[in-house]
């Protein structure tokens, strides 16, 4: 018993410092059946319309994360400050904790979450608790229990409770066989994490869930994300966020991918907006479940350039990381994201002039800047 006692408090802690949005419990987790609890076998259902309702009450999964904090700001915008609730396993920051409704949610606690969903008469989930590719890589038996038996907690109870479900996918849902220039929707992916493996599975099942019980399941591909609220954490696309710190604090940024690597990139509120429509989109005129988005494509060299067009000093060296350069070039290099433009009018607002614009306007200017400018 001790031992058990002593791996459980090992896994909480690794679950608490990579932000995934659940714990393990010295339970064991229970398995799941194929269907979802109390579904009516004729699958008649449907997701609350706003034609049914004023505004769909929202729970957001894994809230702390890059994205929860910035999508339940725009939503309460939207929707209402008590209609948008964010949870997560960890504590949150004060600001966070009284800007709207907060409480604590573990996805891989089925009978807690369903509580959560009946109790505040939730319509809108979205899904983003996961272990995310490093972590998940270190430890792929909990990556599997977070981001695989999670996501099934999270269907059925979806699929009992009628709900409208978000759950995002990325570009690592790709491997080193996916066409990369540009990369459709529907193509051979085969990825080689077991980040990538857990979310072409969330594809697969969300759109099995759809055609089989009739779930409103909805889901976007995301490219590489820059946002100057979350810091830098040691990703494949992170070099896109670090070489603006770097320009203030220090002039000088060395890369870790090779200078001509391309992949397709978002500023966060272009993503956060794309997930807003998608959501909101009648069902009608989606044609699938699963949607690229893409916004821009560059390469470290010329983000640089764009940057040093701020900052003109700032030296830029390259020190490329195998391991990421790997994953890179497995990746894809420009998103085809046609189908989501004709659609449901997709239009990204952020091309590279603009992000690295807001990117130093919201980093705050120094002597460098203000000298540039």
């Amino acid at each position: 018993m001790p031992v058990v006692k002593s791996m459980s408090r090992a896994v909480t802690k690794l679950l608490q410092s990579s932000g995934c949005g659940c714990r393990i419990s010295v339970v064991p987790i229970r398995c799941l059946g194929i269907s979802p609890r109390q579904v009516a076998s004729d699958a008649s259902f449907h997701s609350v319309s706003f034609s049914e309702s004023d505004h769909p009450r929202v729970l957001i999964t894994g809230g702390l994360g890059q994205l929860g904090v910035g999508l339940a700001k725009l939503l309460r915008k939207r929707f209402g400050k008590n209609n948008v609730i964010l949870s997560d396993i960890r504590k949150p920051a004060d600001n966070v904790f009284y800007s709207g409704p907060f409480i604590y949610s573990d996805i891989l606690d089925y009978k807690n979450l369903r509580e959560i969903v009946v109790n505040n008469r939730i319509t809108w989930l979205f899904h983003y608790s996961a272990l995310l590719s490093a972590v998940g890589e270190a430890n792929v038996p909990l990556a599997r229990a977070v981001n695989i038996t999670g996501l099934h907690n999270v269907l059925d109870i979806a699929a009992e409770h009628n709900l409208r479900l978000f759950v995002p996918s990325t570009i690592g849902a790709f491997g080193p066989t996916s066409p990369r220039d540009p990369t459709p929707d529907l193509c051979i992916q085969r990825p080689r994490t077991i980040y990538g493996v857990s979310k072409v599975h969330a594809e697969l099942m969300g759109e099995y869930y759809h055609y089989r019980y009739g779930l409103d399941f909805r889901c976007l591909r995301y490219p590489g994300i820059i946002s100057a609220d979350s810091q830098p954490g040691g990703g494949t696309t992170d070099y896109a966020v670090q070489i603006f710190h770097d320009a203030i604090k220090t002039g000088k940024f060395q890369c870790n991918l090779k200078p001509d690597t391309r992949l397709p990139m978002m500023y966060i509120d272009d993503c956060l907006k794309a997930t807003l429509e998608v959501m909101e989109a009648p069902a009608e005129a989606l044609s699938m479940r699963t949607y690229n988005i893409s916004a821009m494509s560059f390469t470290p060299e010329e983000l640089a350039q764009e940057v040093q067009k701020h900052v003109p000093e700032l030296q830029v060296t390259y020190s490329v990381d195998a391991v990421r350069q790997a994953i890179a070039d497995s990746w894809p290099m420009n998103f085809d994201d046609s189908n989501a433009r004709k659609d449901w009018g997709w239009k990204h607002d952020y091309d590279l002039p603009e992000l690295v614009t807001t990117m130093f306007s919201f980093l705050g200017s120094d002597s460098r800047i203000a000298q540039a400018n």
